[in-house]
């Protein structure tokens, strides 16, 4: 996985999976792109509209409490999301972004000096995160998670490497 820099939508602590992407369309609404129009509807009803593919979410602690539908992984994953940089992580909403490509990086030191708007170089081969002049370090990423994620998530994943073999 190369460096790649992206544009930053800054939320708080605690956002929980019903904000992401709100119940009452789990049910009604079953294709994954149209799941991107509601993604964080209730927190910024303006995010799915403005956010562009390659951007990253920057957030405090416990992204993804609540319930453990993946729905709240799919609609920014549709949306064109590319990365969480969080504090902390619910368990449950971090494997299930893992299982959809979603990348995942906790790093609660950088997340006090980005903002939204700001732009940030994510580096996972090196793991470190850049915004501005400062670099921060975050655990490195397991090989297996780095290429589910590069490979767009687990099925993408096992179909690549049971098609190759």
């Amino acid at each position: 996985m190369t460096a790649t820099t992206h544009r930053v939508w800054k939320f708080g602590d605690n956002v929980n999976t019903d904000v992401i992407y709100s119940g009452r369309y789990t049910y009604t609404i079953t294709e994954r792109s149209e799941m991107a129009q509601y993604a964080m509807e209730d927190l910024d009803p303006a995010f799915a509209k403005k956010a562009q593919s390659g951007d990253v979410i920057v957030a405090g602690r416990n992204w993804g409490n609540g319930s453990s539908r993946e729905q709240a992984v799919i609609a920014l994953v549709e949306l064109g999301i590319k990365a969480i940089i969080a504090e902390s992580f619910a368990r449950i909403y971090y494997r299930n972004a893992i299982n959809e490509g979603l990348l995942m990086i906790q790093c609660p030191e950088a997340v006090p000096y980005i903002e939204s708007g700001d732009e940030v170089l994510i580096d996972v081969e090196n793991a470190t995160l850049t915004v501005g002049e400062r670099s921060f370090s975050f655990p490195r990423l397991p090989e297996s998670v780095q290429k589910i994620v590069q490979a767009g998530g687990l099925i993408s994943y096992l179909k690549q490497t049971y098609h190759e073999t």
